[in-house]
């Protein structure tokens, strides 16, 4: 091999490497951000790590989320004997690293490969604000984009060969992506569309080639459903009917693209919002046709292929069942592609402008490309002089690691009776700070639970004011029908235990 060669992806090694310190800075603070899922996840690991049970800090059966990411957190916890709270900081830089590596690894194997194209790209993933929010939060994304990466890489190979080895490695890798988020369906929908349109193919082969690549695919997904299904009758979890629209989805999903754009001028366009996703859509969808008709499949086109069926998939699943609002965090794992697919045409745009105007114009691209990579730079360093002080919002930032419960909570948690349960408004605060398991008060419209919640004889509440929930019964009320004694108040809640009195003979 010669010397060049192993120098051929020196950039992106370094970009990889200040990306890794670009998430310990930003977490350098307080930690890894933490937040509902974020407890969920490092709870089930805890508990796999442990016990060898797939159960979240509510002793519940892990339904609502799949079961890879906790079981890559606990691996890792049985490897290094690390809590994936503590260890979330080297965990997230390490995969950030990765994708940036793998993003210019990509682009190296470009048809109209140009290094300075090769550095916007590694620029524009490194400062990206979409990402970097993902990556400094114990989020299942994290893994799930560089699954993503590793699908695209594996299925061009396959695209090269057309051997079942690499269509097996495509679809292991998919097979695991969609135990890591259930839209990893999306991946399995794009390689069998590829499949299908592979012109290289021969019917029966096509076939073959469509069933090999499901069937794997789908193992994984598929033994987790009914894991979940003998476990809690549901086989992804409970799911409530959505309350926005389609429309109203789309809307989302297009101010999500403006800001992408430009976190600061992209607000101005949200009124197009709607416009600017349909035609986004529509344009992709009319390019990966006339690529796929005119049998020039390649990285860029597995790409395209991707980004709609992955939008398409969560704008229409949200109209369907209430989930949260189509935001950065959702539309995480489409960024990478879609930044490369919108610009990849660049680099052959200009070779084939006449040598009078191209330096004129690879100018213009040049100042076009600092100045997106400027306003992201901007926007992150903005983040970082709020979460450098505070920390990351979330249960590890200062809003609540420094109140008088969370640190009360810390330095008191072995004082509480572990054969009394402890009821909240929060019990994922809860574990989040004490390690212990707690349940939610009942909701205010189970009459069933409420009555069963207070005939119970010994509880503890935890209660945070700060989190005050319209659909759980309220304290008042329970300070009506039950004689609860203080154990500590805070200006941000209070501790209460309920033991039934003794009655005399």
């Amino acid at each position: 091999m010669k010397p060049a060669s192993h120098l051929k992806n020196l950039d992106s090694a370094i970009a990889a490497v200040m990306g890794f310190l670009a998430i310990y800075l930003f977490t350098r603070y307080s930690g890894v951000g933490i937040s509902y899922d974020s407890v969920m996840y490092a709870s089930t690991a805890n508990n796999l790590q442990a016990h060898g049970s797939l159960v979240a800090f509510d002793k519940l059966p892990l339904a609502c989320f799949p079961v890879f990411y906790p079981f890559f957190l606990g691996l890792i916890q049985f490897i290094t004997n690390v809590d994936p709270f503590r260890a979330g900081t080297v965990i997230n830089g390490i995969l950030f690293a990765s994708v940036i590596f793998l993003s210019g690894w990509i682009i190296e194997k470009f048809s109209s490969y140009q290094k300075i194209y090769k550095w916007f790209i590694l620029v524009g993933v490194l400062v990206s604000p979409a990402l970097i929010e993902i990556y400094t939060y114990l989020w299942s994304e994290t893994l799930f984009v560089l699954e993503i990466l590793l699908f695209i890489m594996a299925y061009r190979y396959y695209l090269q060969s057309h051997t079942l080895k690499w269509l097996v490695v495509a679809a292991t890798v998919t097979a695991i992506a969609c135990v890591t988020r259930y839209v990893g369906v999306t991946i399995i929908a794009t390689g069998c569309l590829l499949l299908l349109l592979d012109s290289a193919l021969s019917i029966s082969k096509k076939a073959g080639h469509i069933l090999l690549f499901a069937g794997i695919s789908m193992s994984l997904l598929l033994g987790n459903m009914v894991k979940n299904k003998l476990a809690t009758s549901f086989s992804t979890g409970y799911a409530t009917p959505s309350v926005t629209s389609f429309s109203k989805n789309l809307y989302y999903f297009g101010t999500v693209m403006c800001d992408w754009g430009n976190l600061k001028t992209g607000k101005y366009l949200y009124p197009y919002s709607i416009a600017i996703a349909c035609i986004l859509l529509l344009t992709l969808i009319i390019v990966f046709f006339c690529k796929a008709y005119q049998h020039k499949i390649s990285y860029q086109v597995v790409m395209i292929a991707f980004i709609p069926i992955f939008s398409l998939f969560v704008i229409i699943t949200s109209s369907i069942h209430k989930i949260d609002q189509i935001n950065n965090r959702l539309l995480s794992p489409i960024y990478i592609p879609l930044l490369i697919v919108s610009t990849s045409w660049i680099p052959d745009t200009l070779t084939k402008i006449k040598a009078n105007f191209k330096v004129i114009i690879t100018g213009l691209v040049i100042i076009m490309m600092f100045a997106f990579a400027y306003s992201n730079l901007k926007a992150d360093l903005q983040r970082y002089h709020y979460e450098y002080n505070y920390g990351i919002p979330g249960y590890n930032s200062d809003d609540w690691n420094k109140t008088e419960i969370v640190t009360w909570l810390r330095k008191n948690k072995n004082t509480f009776n572990r054969q009394i349960p402890i009821y909240t408004d929060a019990h994922e605060a809860v574990y989040a700070y004490t390690n212990l398991s707690s349940q939610l008060v009942p909701y205010a419209f189970n009459s069933d639970e409420i009555k069963k919640f207070y005939n119970k004889k010994h509880f503890y509440v935890i209660w945070f004011n700060s989190l005050y929930n319209t659909g759980l019964i309220n304290l008042p009320d329970i300070l009506k029908n039950t004689k609860l004694t203080k154990v500590e108040t805070f200006k941000e809640g209070a501790v209460y235990l309920y033991d039934e009195p003794v009655k005399q003979p």
